[in-house]
This record gives structure tokens, sequence and C-alpha cells, in this order.
């Protein structure tokens, strides 16, 4: 879900007047949205970001295909937003890789930064998060499922 409200527009304006005259980022496009999908875990998951220690995540293909969206490529900024839609941070993406559910690696869920950050802990998870979210749009969770698999790093601030 994107958002946007007065106090995103003031911190995007913030960030961008605290650039060099030649920074890549000035004037770049972007978005404001909060992960997950309720306010709790986006206060969970906007607060790992915030943190540095959550600097990966993934979705499923098939959301974004219902969505009429086209995944993030590298160089796509987010202003990561909190449970109430404030901006905790913004994040630029560095990597995106589409590959099954099951060849998810531990590498890809240390970096995802949640629970106890293995990959037992990422696969149970996820398989909770994807059954619930997949309901909505009348798709059901398998092993081999496609994901696009996101790398991050925070900009700002």
């Amino acid at each position: 879900m994107i958002v946007m409200n007065e106090r995103i527009l003031t911190y995007w304006q913030e960030f961008q007047a605290s650039l060099l005259p030649d920074s890549v980022y000035l004037g770049r496009e972007f978005v404001a949205e909060g992960w997950g999908d309720d306010p709790t875990m986006a206060e969970e998951l906007g607060a790992l970001i915030a943190s540095g220690v959550k600097t990966a995540t993934c979705s499923s293909v098939w959301e974004w295909g219902a969505d009429g969206q086209t995944w993030p490529s590298p160089g796509f900024l987010t202003i990561v937003l909190d449970g109430r839609d404030e901006p905790l941070c913004i994040v630029e993406t560095v990597e995106i890789t589409v590959k099954p559910y099951n060849e998810v690696d531990a590498s890809m869920a240390y970096d995802e930064g949640e629970g106890d950050r293995t990959l037992d802990y990422w696969r149970a998870a996820h398989r909770i998060f994807f059954t619930r979210v997949l309901a909505k749009i009348d798709r059901q969770f398998v092993e081999d499922m496609p994901l696009v698999c996101e790398r991050f790093k925070r900009i700002y601030p």
C-alpha cells in the first residue's frame, strides 16, 4: 500500500536538502510504504530496516502481477513507513533476483533480519505470511512459487 501525506513530502524535501549539488539522488522518483500487510508488521519491519538489521526482503511475483505493478529494480527509492504511516528512513534497492521460495538461501534469510535470522525461521514465517496474503488474490502457497528477492541499503538518515 503506497501512501502520501504532508509529513512524507516534508521528509523527502529534508532528504533532498541534505544532498550535495551533484548527488545521484536529487530529483529522483520515490514511493512511500509500510512493509508487510498490516500496521503491526510495518512497525516491526520498519524498525529493523531503520536500525540496519534488515537489508533484504521478498515478495511474491504473483502479488506484483495482481496489483498490476512491476517490481523494483536497482536504484529504486523507498521511504519506509512505520505502522502509523510516519517516515522512518529511505532505502535504495541494490539487487533484485527472482527465485523459487524453496531456493531462498540462508544468506537471504539472515539479511531479511527477522526472528533468529535462520533459514528455518524464515521458511516458517514466510510460509505463514504468503499463505495469508496469497489468499487475498485467490492463489495458494506452493514450495516453488516465484519470489522477488530484493536487497537494499539505507541511504537516509
